[in-house]
Order: C-alpha cells, then structure tokens, then sequence
C-alpha cells in the first residue's frame, strides 16, 4: 500500500498545482468516460485503472489529500443517494427478512479469506484481518453500478440492500473488535468500543425511524441552494460522527438518506446526483492511487486464486438470498454478481494490519485481490442479464 504525501501548505505555487493536476485527472476521466458509454460499459473499471496508472508513474503529491478526502466525500454521497431510494419502514423490513441471509454470507466469505490466512503460514490475527478482506462488498461500487444500469428499483436491489447494511452493521462490532486486539488491550477495552458502536448504530437508525417525517418538514426549502446546503451539512455531519464512533460514515450517510421522505428526498436527489457522479470518480481514482503496482506480481496468484473462490461464494449468497425472496433466475444471477465487487472497506482493513506491521504480506494481497474483484464484479454485474439468459436456454 503506498502512502500518499500530505496537502503542503497553501501557497499560490501548491494551489496551482493542486488545480493543474486535478483539472487533468477530472479531463483524462471524461475522455475515458465517453469512450466506456460509447462501449456501453461501466466506467468504474477504467476510473480504478486511471487512479493505478497515475500512481505507478507519479503520485500527484500536492493534491493527494484533496482527492483522499473528495474520495471519502464520493463514498458517502454514494450512499445517501442509495438510502434516498427506500423508507425507513422498507429499511427495516429487508433486516428482519435478511438476517439469515446475512449469516449466509458471514460464513462463506469470511470462512474463505481466514483459511486462506492460515495456509499461507499467517498468524491468527493476520488471517482474522483477510477474512474482513474476503467478507466485504464494497457500498460505493455496488451502490454506483445500481444506479448506472437502472436497478434501483428491481426487485432484487432490496436483497442486496439488506446484505449490504448486514455487512456494514457487522464491521460496526469488527473494526473496533480487530483495533483493540491489533494494539493489545484488554477485552474490558474491546467491549467497550463495540459497545459504543452499537449504541450509535442503533440511535441513528431510531432517529431515521421515529423523526424521519419531522427532519424532512424541517429541511425542506423552495430554494435549491439552501436546500441542497442542507442536506449537504446533515449528511457530512451525521457521516463524520459515525465515523468517530466507529460506526461506518457509509452507514450514517445511508440512514440520513432512509430518514429524508417525500419531496424533499426527490428534491435532494436530484440536486446530490451530479456532485455524487463527481466525487464517485474521484473515489474510484483515489482507490487505484493507493495500490503499489510493484508489489502486484507476487500477490498474484494467491489473490487470483482467493478472488475466483469469494466471487463463487458472493455469487452463490446473492442467488439463496434472492431465492428466498421469491426473486426470479435472472435477479438471483443480478442479486449474485451485485455483491462480487470488494472495494473501500477491504482496503481499510488491510490498513489497518500493515500499519500495526501484523503481516508484510497482506497489504499486497488485499490490493491484488481488490482490484481483480473491484473490476471483475464491475464486468460481471453488467453481464449479469446475458448471464441469466443463457442459463435460462439452457435450462
């Protein structure tokens, strides 16, 4: 993983490179834009290869911590839009309805990632890290491929919702659980941190049910600009003090979006989504900047050979799931390849174990094995129809 410079101080030199490189990358990504719709593909896949292009021949070191933040800004953006889409009743629903999907997919995919950490010789600490790898969809692709082919509202998006806020619910008791363990404090110290986490979990999802009528009432304006000001200050703040308390930022942006109803949400949707679409591509760059293409051959294999078992796992917890919903072969094949992409939480795990120095091994796996996920899930949810529709002939 490599670490990117600081911000240097403001000065009319650093500010003229800041916009110069920016204003390059933002051209390169609108080049490159045109050409995957022209191909009717998604542009995620060639956002991340931009970021590892970039990165492998000169880290843009004076802008590197304006897109680390824009790119925190795009993940969360991705997942307000994402909750903009569904009510706090429906929100709760899907939960109750997914919980055994949810245990589905704990086991096959963190089950697959721990082994893994094991047979290559790795401490148990270093293979609990891999399975946090191996375990988590990425929000941020999955919520940005839904709404470029049009799915939000198919039938079997609430199903992957469901997992999804599964996924995230649970990283509410891993990342403070793995955090105590990596700097060796006591179990008393550990409970106490998931203890937090959970209790903030549960008072913003109470708040999105109980006051979700009376924020909107109060948020609503008929002018654009304040109304988008508005949203846009909730929602950072409610994002950032998730994430102090180590709660996902992507969850409290998400229930921010589950609390907004009626027009205010139709309007806010419409004013976030083109600085969502803007700050998306950011993250995506920032994604492929943090990968070290040096250090990608040797991980290869194993990450290659870890990124085919957890597709087949993903895919097959999206098809039981969506079959359990009454859901269609061919939204259980969508359901399937909608969760194959592994993305922002992967990496922060990863990080999390190359700064405690746990295992020199793992940051370079995770970045292979993101990668070949983040672009392979990106493919394989686009061809998710053509997929159902031969199986359907030759069934």
């Amino acid at each position: 993983m490599r670490e990117l410079a600081p911000l240097a101080a403001a000065g009319s030199g650093e500010v003229a490179t800041v916009l110069l490189e920016l204003g390059l990358i933002l051209l390169v990504l609108a080049v490159l834009a045109r050409l995957a719709a022209a191909f009717e593909i998604s542009p995620i896949p060639v956002y991340l290869l931009v970021g590892l292009a970039i990165g492998s021949l000169r880290p843009p070191d004076v802008s590197a911590e304006f897109i680390e933040v824009g790119a925190s800004i795009g993940v969360v953006l991705l997942l307000f839009t994402l909750g903009l889409e569904y009510t706090a009743e429906e929100l709760t629903g899907s939960l109750r309805a997914g919980v055994p999907s949810g245990l589905v997919d704990l086991v096959l995919n963190a089950t697959p990632g721990f082994l893994a950490g094991l047979l290559l010789g790795w401490g148990p600490l270093a293979a609990l890290l891999l399975a946090g790898v191996t375990y988590m969809t990425s929000s941020g692709i999955v919520a940005k491929l839904l709404a470029d082919l049009g799915r939000l509202g198919n039938r079997e998006t609430p199903t992957v919702l469901s997992i999804l806020v599964i996924e995230d619910l649970v990283m509410a008791f891993y990342l403070p659980l793995v955090g105590v363990l990596l700097v060796g404090a006591g179990v008393i110290a550990g409970l106490a941190s998931v203890g937090i986490a959970l209790v903030a979990a549960t008072g913003t999802l109470l708040v999105a049910l109980l006051l979700g009528q009376q924020l909107s009432r109060i948020i609503f304006h008929r002018s654009s600009e304040v109304l988008l000001l508005s949203v846009l200050g909730i929602v950072l703040l409610v994002a950032g003090a998730a994430e102090a308390l180590k709660v996902s930022a992507a969850v409290g942006a998400f229930l921010v979006g589950i609390a907004l109803s009626g027009q205010v949400a139709a309007r806010a949707g419409e004013l976030v989504l083109p600085l969502r679409d803007l700050f998306a591509a950011v993250f995506f760059v920032f994604f492929g900047l943090q990968i070290d293409a040096d250090a990608l051959p040797g991980a290869a294999v194993a990450a290659v050979a870890l990124a085919v078992v957890t597709a087949a796992t993903k895919i097959g917890t999206g098809w039981w799931a969506a079959r359990r919903a009454g859901v269609g072969i061919p939204g259980r094949v969508r359901a399937g390849t909608a969760l194959v992409a592994r993305g922002e939480f992967s990496i922060v795990i990863a990080g999390l174990g190359v700064a405690a120095g746990i295992e020199p091994a793992l940051g370079p796996l995770a970045a292979a094995y993101v990668l070949v996920l983040a672009i392979g899930g990106s493919l394989l949810t686009r061809a998710a129809n053509g997929i159902a529709g031969r199986l359907a002939r030759e069934g």
